[in-house]
């Protein structure tokens, strides 16, 4: 035996040791466990904060050093106020608006603009469509939008509540024809109110799916409490240490989070009372007594469930790369939740094996075998390394037909059918087919990502019901879609005020460019001079306020501002203007400088998530072949479920682009459980190989495995797919991304291209190790002394 092996086996009999003594302990101290984990949920709820605790929730989205909100600054500097709002009244009467209600409204935005305000109100600005002065107008006489100005770093409660007592103090007669309020704060505050009331519905409706699933496929009453109960504790605690480190770090934990973390939890928990239950059912249909089978699916498992768990909690950990604020907040969250998930699991799960025992697949179990009365948990079972008694001798490149074992139990896995399947498909020939048919399947739907388009969407993102969507729909009725958030041109420039011709000649360039439905600037004869509305009194800055012909946090729309972006330079030059820089401010800006940024962050996040992925599985194989062709497999169904995803929303459905970070968070949590079930389906190879061929190891173990790791996807993807409950576009978005992602992985991928892979590849798989073999040689039975064999006996 070479060095290297050795070392492996050293480490494969120090792990054994480690895992066998972890499963006696776990059995031992099962009730003192659940103890702990009952006083862990009071002591948590009593004193640590709620979740959500630590900042405005809603305020998260905005990235207060970008270039746009700096520019946005220095217009308030300028002007006093900025020209851009993110807050609008909405007044409209398709019939035709009363004439003294939109002299009214004028009067009521001049007197906020005359008289000191409550903090956070600078201001107000009146727009109408009589006579269609203003530009972009698509009727005339229906509409007025009053824009309310706020200090831009004000908090988005603190804005929507201005916003309301502005409507309470001026606009309650009849005749103001008050539709409501619209802007992206208020769809942003909308999308965090819809979230917290659907949150309650969104766990029971997992938990009801968890506890159908899972009892369907044990057919059993317990295993579906037990894992409810396990995803019961680790949502609790996980949710108040995240408000704990809320409170502690200040961090604006983002609306979308929540959710992600109830889909998160009560998956992946219940997936790891699958596996460990499942091992359990194995061996007791293998022949087991009680004692030992809860003992073997523990010894074996654990070491499984924990490098899963940190494999998964490390790459969620990957978004800690990026350096979009969002993205940063989303990840410490995330990975705490499966850290506490994996404590849980490996702790609470064993101890409710070890007290319910054969009872918990009630009423399909068999008989318990009698174990001896006097301490049916002793460690008498185990062998001398630390191992378990193996019930049955291994016999090499034998079917799984043909193990032998108790007669058939309501129990029993359906091994022999799968294990049939499973010895055709990994024959060379019909392997590399498979191979090939689902790597060009996969590619073939992964095709439209080339094409994906993201946008922010926060009206667009809301039910057609909501209040805010339906003021934002009147008032592109009586504008343009563009005029609930208008973009900001700030052009500055020592003495720049004193070239009008060359200012108006500017604002004219502009609105001849494309996705731009109209401007108010200079040029713009509603605009009195002595305003201060887009001339400052300094002469060294003007404004024009741009409305886009597309909803302004769409992907459309900020397609167009970054060509417009682009072209600005050069407009300049054409104008005439002379010393003139142009910034732009105004949410599509911000939104343009958050897809951008998210760009950006991809490569960081992909490369960070993939490398701590791989390491994981690296140093849980101890092969660093295997472990690259089989995260490439998970990279594969990744991209065939954001290019589905594409296909379906922004293709056929015709949405205007995919929200931003639907593709990153799809593609963190992908990668990451595809390395989840790369370590259990291929960590259960490993286990058989070490004792038979790496043939006969798949022929055994993927079969024990497939079921396994089927109901777990299918488990975990019921729970992600629970987040189309959420009336957002954005939660239906990533629901369907995660649910087909996690059934290629769990179907396609682990059920037909890995045992495919293991077995043309072979033995290489396992390189530097030796942890994978093809054939095994005969054990050589010594000659009797002095026979014609015994080298001894032969004459010189």
């Amino acid at each position: 035996m070479d060095g290297g092996s050795r070392a492996t086996d050293l480490t494969v009999e120090a792990t054994g040791r480690a895992s066998a003594w972890y499963a006696r302990v776990m059995v031992k101290a099962r009730w003192w466990v659940i103890t702990f984990w009952i006083a862990a949920v009071v002591a948590v709820t009593m004193f640590l904060p709620p979740f959500g605790s630590g900042g405005d929730e809603i305020a998260s989205i905005i990235p207060l050093d970008s270039p746009a909100i700096r520019a946005e600054l220095r217009s308030v500097a300028e002007f006093g106020y900025p020209l851009s709002s993110r807050t609008a009244v909405v007044q409209r009467d398709p019939n035709g608006l009363n004439p003294f209600a939109q002299a009214e409204s004028v009067l009521d935005a001049l007197a906020v603009n005359q008289s000191p305000q409550d903090y956070p109100m600078l201001g107000a600005l009146p727009i109408t469509n009589t006579f269609r002065l203003f530009p972009s107008s698509r009727e005339e006489n229906t509409t007025v939008l009053t824009y309310l100005f706020m200090y831009p770093t004000s908090g988005f409660s603190d804005q929507q509540l201005a916003a309301h007592r502005y409507i309470e103090a001026n606009l309650t007669a009849e005749q103001d024809s008050v539709v409501g309020v619209t802007g992206s704060v208020p769809a942003r505050a909308e999308q965090a109110r819809l979230v917290s009331a659907w949150i309650p519905t969104l766990e029971v409706l997992t938990l009801l799916a968890i506890l159908v699933l899972v009892g369907l496929n044990f057919r059993a009453i317990l295993p579906p409490l037990v894992a409810m109960v396990a995803a019961a504790v680790a949502f609790l605690v996980t949710l108040r240490f995240a408000g704990l480190l809320g409170t502690v770090l200040g961090i604006s934990v983002p609306a979308e989070l929540e959710p992600l973390l109830v889909a998160l939890l009560l998956g992946v928990v219940t997936d790891y009372t699958i596996f460990y239950l499942s091992a359990a059912r194995n061996r007791l249909a293998a022949g087991d007594d009680t004692p030992t089978a809860m003992l073997r699916a523990i010894r074996t498992f654990t070491p499984i469930v924990a490098i899963a768990g940190i494999t998964v909690a490390s790459g969620t950990a990957a978004l800690l790369a990026a350096q979009s604020d969002f993205f940063r907040a989303f990840g410490p969250a995330m990975a705490l939740s499966i850290l506490v998930a994996l404590v849980v699991s490996v702790t609470l799960i064993p101890a409710l094996m070890a007290v319910l025992g054969r009872i918990v697949f009630w009423p399909g179990t068999p008989q318990p075998v009698p174990v001896p009365a006097e301490n049916p948990w002793s460690a008498d079972e185990l062998l001398p390394d630390g191992d378990l008694r193996p019930t049955e001798p291994f016999v090499p490149n034998r079917d799984v037909a043909d193990v032998p074992g108790p007669g058939p139990t309501a129990l029993a896995p359906k091994l022999p059918s799968t294990g049939r399947f499973v010895t055709w498909l990994i024959r060379p020939r019909n392997a590399a087919i498979a191979l090939t048919a689902s790597v060009v399947f996969l590619l073939s739907l992964s095709a439209p990502l080339l094409g994906i388009q993201l946008g922010v969407g926060f009206t667009d993102s809301l039910p057609g019901s909501n209040s805010v969507k339906q003021a934002a729909a009147e008032a592109s009725a009586g504008f343009a879609p563009g005029i609930t958030s208008p973009t900001t041109l700030l052009i500055e420039g020592r003495g720049v005020t004193t070239q009008q011709p060359e200012l108006r000649r500017l604002q004219q360039l502009v609105q001849e460019q494309p996705g731009v439905a109209g401007i108010l600037g200079p040029d713009t004869t509603l605009v009195p001079r002595n305003f201060g509305l887009v001339l400052a009194a300094s002469t060294n800055a003007a404004r024009m306020l741009v409305v886009m012909e597309h909803d302004p946090l769409g992907a459309t729309a900020i397609d167009d501002l970054g060509r417009l972006r682009a072209e600005l330079p050069q407009l300049v030059r054409n104008s005439g203007l002379i010393g003139a820089t142009v910034a732009i401010a105004g949410d599509t800006a911000l939104a343009e400088g958050l897809v951008s940024d998210t760009g950006s962050d991809l490569i960081r996040i992909a490369v960070a998530a993939i490398l701590i992925n791989l390491l994981m599985l690296v140093v849980f194989l101890r092969a660093v072949i295997a472990a690259v062709y089989l995260l490439a497999g998970s990279i594969l169904a990744l991209g065939a479920a954001l290019g589905l995803t594409t296909l379906v929303f922004q293709n056929w459905l015709g949405w205007d682009g995919i929200t931003f970070f639907v593709p990153f968070a799809a593609a963190v949590l992908l990668v990451s459980l595809g390395s989840d079930y790369n370590i259990f389906g291929v960590g259960h190879v490993m286990e058989r190989a070490r004792s038979m061929p790496l043939l006969d190891a798949i022929k055994v173990a993927v079969p024990e495995s497939t079921r396994a790791i089927t109901a777990a996807g299918i488990t975990l993807a019921v729970s992600f797919g629970m987040l189309a409950v959420i009336p957002l576009r954005s939660f239906w978005e990533l629901g369907f991304a995660m649910v087909v992602g996690i059934m290629l992985d769990a179907v396609l991928v682990r059920s037909i291209m890995m045992p495919c892979m293991l077995a043309l590849v072979g033995p290489i798989s396992g390189w530097p190790g030796k942890n994978f073999r093809y054939v095994e040689e005969p054990a050589r039975t010594p000659e009797p002394a002095g026979s014609p064999a015994d080298p001894a006996a032969t004459p010189a």
